[in-house]
Formats: C-alpha cells, sequence, structure tokens
C-alpha cells in the first residue's frame, strides 16, 4: 500500500474506503495521537469504545491476542479498532515465536476481518526485517514522526502551529509560527500547549504577535528546563543561579522562564504518576513528550518528592503573580524563587 504524512490521514478516511490495517511509523507523540484521534472517531461511536475499541502491547507480549481480537466480531457495533502498539518489541521476541506471529499476520492481511481496523505502531522498526516488509506491503504507512531532514521538521511544525492556531480562535501574524516552532524544537506537543497560552494571552486582539511569542516562550535551543530541573533536585543554588543568570543574558524573560519551569513540574507530577514504565519511549506516549524529553522528566522525577513538587508549583505561581504586577523587580522574584525551590526539606 501507500504510505502517507500524518496529516494526509484524516483526507484518507473521508474518501469512505476500506483500510484493513494501518501502520503509524514515528516516534512523535503528538502526531501518533492526532492519528488514533482520528481512526477512533471514524470507526467507532463514543457509545460503544468500551467494547469496540482494543489496545495491545507487542512488548507486553500480546501481539497474538491483538491477532484474535481483530478476527473477533465485536458486540453491539458494526465495526471495531484494534490497536497493537510498541511493535519494535516483536525484534526481542525469540525467533520461533517470531515467525509464527508474522506468518499468522501475513494471513490475516491477505483475508482481513472486514468489521476490523487493524492499527500497528512502532517507534522505528528495521526494514530488513520480513515484519517491516509485510507492512510496507499490505497496509496504509502513516509516518508519525518528524524525519531527519530540519528543514521538513521545521515545515511540519510550522504547519502544525497555524492549523492549531485556527482551531483556537487566532491568527499568527507574520514570523510568528516560525518563531514559536525554532523556541520549541519542533516539540508538537510542547507547541500545542504554548499556543493555548498565546491564545489567551492573545485575548480580543485575536492575533499572536512575535513578541508575544518571545515575552511568553521559553527557548529549548541552547539551554533546557531539564538542566535546570537536574539542579534544583540536587540542591545545587549556586549553580541554578548561574545558569539563570546565562539563560537571562542570552534574551529569555522572566516570565517566560517561569512558565517553561511550570510546565515542568506539572510534567515531573506527571511522570511520578506513571506506572509500569523503565524509560522515556516507555513513558513518551503518556507525558506527550518526545522521548529524550520523557526521559528527563523521569529521571528528575524520582529525585524529587511529591510534596516538593507541588510547593514548587505553587512557589511559580506566586513568582508569576508578582512578576506581572507593577514595580517588581524581576531578578530579584527569580533569585528568591530559585532559592525556595533549592531549598532542602522546604514545602510550603
Amino acid at each position: 500500500m501507500a504510505r502517507i504524512a500524518a496529516g494526509e490521514l484524516g483526507e484518507r478516511l473521508a474518501k469512505g474506503k476500506s483500510i484493513p490495517a494501518i501502520f503509524l511509523l514515528g516516534d512523535e507523540p503528538f502526531l501518533r495521537d492526532s492519528c488514533r484521534k482520528l481512526l477512533i472517531e471514524k470507526f467507532v461511536p463514543e457509545a460503544a469504545r468500551a467494547w469496540a475499541l482494543s489496545r495491545f502491547s507487542a512488548a507486553r507480549g500480546e501481539a497474538e491476542a491483538a491477532l484474535a481480537q481483530a478476527q473477533t466480531l465485536p458486540m453491539l457495533c458494526p465495526q471495531q479498532v484494534v490497536f497493537l502498539e510498541d511493535c519494535e518489541g516483536l525484534e526481542k521476541l525469540g525467533e520461533e515465536r517470531r515467525s509464527e506471529f508474522v506468518k499468522a499476520l501475513e494471513a490475516y492481511l491477505d483475508n482481513p476481518a472486514p468489521f476490523t481496523t487493524l492499527v500497528l505502531e512502532a517507534g522505528a522498526l528495521d526494514q530488513r526485517m520480513k515484519f517491516a516488509k509485510i507492512l510496507a506491503e499490505k497496509s496504509l504507512v502513516v509516518a508519525v514522526g518528524l524525519g531527519e531532514d530540519p528543514a521538513e521538521r521545521r515545515a511540519i511544525a510550522v504547519g502544525l502551529a497555524k492549523e492549531m492556531a485556527g482551531e483556537l480562535g487566532v491568527s499568527l501574524e507574520a514570523g510568528a509560527a516560525e518563531e514559536l516552532a525554532e523556541l520549541v524544537a519542533e516539540d508538537l506537543q510542547r507547541l500545542k500547549t504554548e499556543l493555548e497560552k498565546l491564545a489567551t494571552h492573545a485575548g480580543d486582539r485575536k492575533t499572536i504577535r512575535i513578541e508575544d511569542v518571545s515575552a511568553l516562550v521559553v527557548s529549548t535551543r541552547k539551554n533546557t528546563v531539564w538542566q535546570l530541573a537536574d539542579m534544583l533536585a540536587a540542591g545545587k543554588r549556586k549553580t541554578a543561579l548561574e545558569f539563570l543568570d546565562r539563560l537571562l543574558r542570552e534574551g529569555e524573560e522572566p516570565v517566560a522562564l517561569v512558565g517553561g519551569m511550570a510546565w515542568m513540574y506539572r510534567k515531573m507530577i506527571e511522570a511520578q504518576e506513571i506506572k509500569g514504565v523503565a524509560n522515556g519511549w516507555q513513558a513518551a506516549r503518556q507525558l506527550g513528550m518526545r522521548p529524550e524529553a520523557a526521559e528527563l522528566a523521569l529521571q528528575s522525577a524520582r529525585r524529587m518528592p511529591r510534596a516538593q513538587l507541588l510547593a514548587g508549583l505553587r512557589a511559580l505561581q506566586e513568582c508569576d503573580d508578582m512578576l506581572k504586577g507593577k514595580g517588581r523587580d524581576p531578578r530579584a522574584q527569580l533569585d528568591f524563587l530559585i532559592a525556595r525551590l533549592t531549598a532542602r526539606g522546604h514545602l510550603a
């Protein structure tokens, strides 16, 4: 079958033609989740999702169960969607078991159940393996990654920024989408979060300006908030203050820095709530982050007690309120914030 970009899936589904098997290939959580949402909304009514929507993980050894479910007529619904996630896990199976599954999958794809849309997912696959070749030949491959070409990555992020802005009822001033994509380093989930914040800031103006982006979005180009998280978790006040000073000298705005730190703390709290994950690849989807960032979130979350994270969020909110007040010294407020966040045992 064909290979299409994530943005083309909705158009393909709108044609109404049956697509028995879809392969979501790539590691961008936002694009993958967007495709999942489209498929669920297209094929399974909300009232039927408790029994016509199934999720399995190849990494947990559930590949055969997914295939069995695909061949089982759904209850009280003419169509079902069966997701088989983490197909990279098939590469770790023993050769005999993997071979048996691939043979069964090939037979199924030659004669798929008319009442099932089977959705297989992987961040990456060894294209030399028979499994990957079968999927390329017999399923609709949807690219849910940004690719390696920097220009292509940037173009996708810019296009999505404009599309998301339209959905939020605002427009982007010329150059604002490009600036935003640059600042969030093409992290699409963060792009969405920042656009929601910017749309609220724009208010009745309904236009997001370049200066809004510069003032409210903290850059991830040279230094990341996760480097700061490591310093805060270790209580390294002097190092954190020096790091903060460098960010300010590089042009970061105080309000944007506090916003970025608050986002970081919320992600660490979310990371603490995830059960049964060992690394960033497993956590990326649930956190809505790229695997590398999710790994940093997990590492930082393990080092900071939940009470400390919640207290940190309160301190960040108070600092944000102070910065937005008149007559405040931004640098003094940030220095005080870092002192609070690095105080040993400080939970208030």
